[in-house]
């Protein structure tokens, strides 16, 4: 691997402490890179960095910024391929999923670059004074970035993308388990156009210590994480003490309901999609699957056959559609997941059973009768795992649907467009599938309520989240 160094102020550097980590590919379970860790020297040095080049970023024209982040979008949309192979490497997901990723991932370049000069303000009269009310958006300060292992391109590009076309400077820290993707995106930067210090990464083991002390220097303006739910409190709480704009894309437990005037074909397709888009390893990945009564036996069929045909095996081979778990602890929870569910009376139609040999991999998995005390209902399964349960009222559904701390994505599915937008909208989620099993967009602003998160990420809206409103009261 050619890109194994931190990378600050535009250099590559082995880090103060010259102490590294081992990233493994988890289909064969080999050293793929040793990288550099990075400590609170290094750490400090990012943030000066990053605060000298924003100045001048920030004092660009929003078209200059602009044109850099479409740059940015031509180059990697050009070495697709390459990114793809790299996140199936550290990764392990199939290389079409890595394509889609790939894909995505540079979109927010051209979304970005579309957005950045669409931060409007606004002159208008106050009604009672009379004055000028201006309003402007205006660029946080610097950003700390943190992202999961799940999409080791894409959540770092959604974030990075906003902040650039905002004005701000990044410092990202990318997952140990994946920072190699990300590391080899900063030459393209370089290629497009961004200037030394504006984009840092440090890839580090010591996650909690570098990242509180970065949210305890004064630059610091924004955090955005992309993780779990209880890292998110963490990060919060350490936030709180320097009042940093957070913007957080946390856990999830998505349902996915089917109705009994869906197309079941068409649910199957997207139940497909929902649960096994990156392995299941993914925030928005379906995990309860509500189906009416009066089609579970067909659509559970059909679900079964369609999971039961998935090839798995190294996502570097292109005839592979399921790629291993990213690690043993992952592919093990998995598997206590099953074993819980089968014990309270769950059924397995198909899969459930780790094979022997290297690579953390899991089979494509259906359970059905899955009862209410399983723990996969009541926590992320982030495996290729799907969890039927059968319904017969409409009520009682949208209830347990939302029996839940969390509220990221759900899904829907209905023939009965009155009927399944009316349950969309009683559903306590930030985004709702209606009939499709894929709702990320970068033009659409993604994010959860409850305990799924705080703020959005695409759409307008995610630029905003690097951006402070001014109001400027005048008269003339």
């Amino acid at each position: 691997m050619e890109f194994t160094d931190l990378y600050i102020n535009g250099q590559w550097v082995p880090g103060a402490a010259a102490e590294r980590f081992d990233v493994i590919n988890p289909a064969t379970e080999k050293v793929l890179a040793s990288v550099a860790s990075a400590g609170i020297t290094d750490a400090d040095a990012a943030l000066d960095a990053a605060e000298a080049a924003m100045a001048e970023w920030a004092a660009r024209t929003p078209r200059q910024r602009s044109e850099v982040l479409r740059k940015a979008w031509e180059l990697m949309t050009a070495r697709l391929d390459h990114f793809a192979h790299l996140i199936t490497l550290e990764n392990g997901k199939a290389r079409t999923d890595a394509m889609g990723e790939a894909t995505y991932a540079a979109e927010f370049f051209r979304w970005f670059a579309e957005e950045a000069v669409r931060a409007d303000g606004l002159i208008t009269h106050a009604p009672a004074s009379g004055a000028r009310i201006i309003v402007q958006h205006k660029p946080a300060g610097l950003a700390v970035l943190v992202t999961p292992w799940n999409y080791p391109a894409a959540m770092g590009t959604r974030k990075i993308a906003p902040a650039l076309a905002a004005g701000c400077a990044v410092i990202i820290k990318p997952a140990s388990e994946t920072p190699l993707t990300m590391l080899a995106l900063m030459p393209l930067l370089e290629e497009a156009g961004v200037p030394p210090g504006l984009v840092n990464v440090l890839p580090s083991r010591r996650t909690g210590a570098l990242v509180d002390h970065m949210l305890h220097d004064p630059r610091v303006r924004v955090v955005s994480f992309t993780g779990s739910t209880g890292v998110g409190r963490k990060l919060l709480h350490a936030a709180a003490d320097q009042v940093l704009k957070p913007a957080m894309e946390l856990g999830g437990n998505a349902p996915l309901l089917v109705f009994e005037d869906a197309d079941i074909d068409a649910a199957v397709q997207g139940a497909m999609l929902a649960k096994m888009r990156n392995l299941g390893e993914a925030c928005t990945a379906a995990n309860r699957l509500y189906v009416h009564e009066s089609v579970a036996e067909a659509f559970t069929a059909k679900l079964t056959a369609a999971m039961s045909a998935l090839k798995v095996g190294d996502g570097t081979d292109p005839s592979v559609d399921v790629g291993p778990l990213v690690n043993a602890d992952t592919r093990d929870k998995v598997a206590a997941f099953v074993a819980d569910a089968v014990s309270k009376g769950a059924k397995i139609e198909c899969g459930g059973q780790a094979p022997d040999g290297i690579g953390f991999f899991y089979p494509p998995t259906v359970l059905s009768n899955v009862p209410e005390t399983a723990d996969c209902v009541h926590d992320e399964i982030f495996g290729p795992v799907a969890a039927i349960q059968t319904f017969t009222d409409q009520d009682d559904v949208i209830r347990r649907a939302n029996a839940t701390e969390y509220g990221l994505v759900a899904y829907v599915f209905s023939e009965d467009m009155k009927r399944a937008l009316q349950v969309c909208e009683r559903l306590d989620y930030g985004m709702v599938g209606l009939n499709r099993g894929l709702v990320s967009d970068p033009a659409a602003p993604f994010g959860g309520t409850k305990q799924s998160g705080l703020g959005r990420e695409g759409g307008h809206e995610g630029m905003l989240e690097f951006m402070e409103t001014q109001y400027i009261s005048a008269s003339w």
